[in-house]
């Protein structure tokens, strides 16, 4: 009975609400009523709250990584933060949180994925846009794409039970080397890594080489220069703004990876230069602090 009542009052209201509509639009209507000036001002309303939005989440994004940041360094030493060689949390206290092997190691694996993807996506793109036939063009293109669309939980995946084990048979003590240790390596994550960013590379590559005008193609061309020539010395210095940010679109990509870092890097916070040693990066050890019973309050979760 009270589930009935609910409904009826529910129906009552929204026949109220709908009628009181009805009777302001009514009394609005009228000859001299300029219908259209009072769409445009609550659609320009409506865009300027759609901007706002965006912009405040922004700045609140912003402040508050800020005001964390005071917090955290109210609790730790900037210089000991900043400066610090040894990653070593604890929650009990007595942590000591150089964040120097964090930045390291994102630097590091984004150095190697940026290096394997950015000359196979260039030269992918270069090939797909100058030399490639429209048949070739029009399977390769989307069959680069679908690795753009591959969740990075798979290339984790990947890179943990293919590509670690591939690389400890040929560097580890099996290849008769001995450089690496284990599955999980800097190299790991970042050829996979590199695997996952060149679609970005290539397909936005791609775009910019087909926009450069064909009439400097053809005065290339003409003067005598060969395809490669014309490509070398004319079309990629016309993409190059185009070029370099697709490149750093790549690179945003390769730091704020997390899922293959924890999967193929390990979760080893070391300064070291040997690639086949394991590391970690500020996202994967964001991952690691903040997930089980973390205590909020303390320097090491802010």
């Amino acid at each position: 009975a009270m589930t009935d009542t609910g409904n009826m009052v529910r129906s009552a209201l929204v026949l109220v609400l709908a009628l009181a509509g009805f009777g302001f639009a009514y009394m609005k209507t009228e000859r001299d009523f300029r219908a259209r000036n009072t769409v445009e001002r609550v659609v320009l309303a409506l865009l300027v709250l759609a901007a706002s939005l965006a912009i405040l989440t922004t700045i609140g994004i912003v402040l508050s990584l800020l005001f964390n940041t005071i917090h955290f360094f109210k609790l730790y030493p900037a210089m000991d933060f900043f400066f610090g060689t040894t990653w070593s949390p604890s929650f009990g206290g007595g942590s000591q949180l150089g964040i120097l092997p964090l930045f390291w190691g994102t630097f590091y694996i984004s150095l190697i994925a940026l290096a394997v993807a950015v000359p196979v996506g260039l030269f992918a793109a270069i090939y797909l846009s100058e030399y490639a036939s429209p048949t070739v063009r029009s399977v390769a293109k989307p069959l680069i794409e679908v690795l753009a669309g591959i969740p990075t939980i798979v290339y984790g995946l990947f890179a943990l039970v293919t590509v670690g084990p591939l690389l400890l048979s040929a560097f580890g003590e099996q290849g008769g080397l001995g450089w690496m240790k284990g599955g999980t390596a800097v190299m790991t994550a970042g050829l996979v890594m590199g695997v996952m960013l060149i679609p970005f590379v290539s397909s936005l590559s791609d775009d910019i080489i087909n926009a450069v005008p064909q009439s400097l193609r053809d005065g290339s061309l003409g003067l005598g220069a060969t395809k490669s020539e014309t490509v070398k010395q004319v079309v990629l210095p016309a993409a190059l703004p185009g070029i370099v940010g697709a490149v750093l679109l790549a690179a945003s990509r390769a730091i704020g990876e997390t899922m293959i870092v924890v999967l193929g890097a390990g979760a080893a916070a070391r300064l070291s230069l040997n690639p086949f040693e394991a590391m970690t990066t500020v996202t994967a050890k964001i991952v690691s602090q903040l997930t089980g019973d973390a205590d909020f309050a303390s320097p090491e979760a802010r």
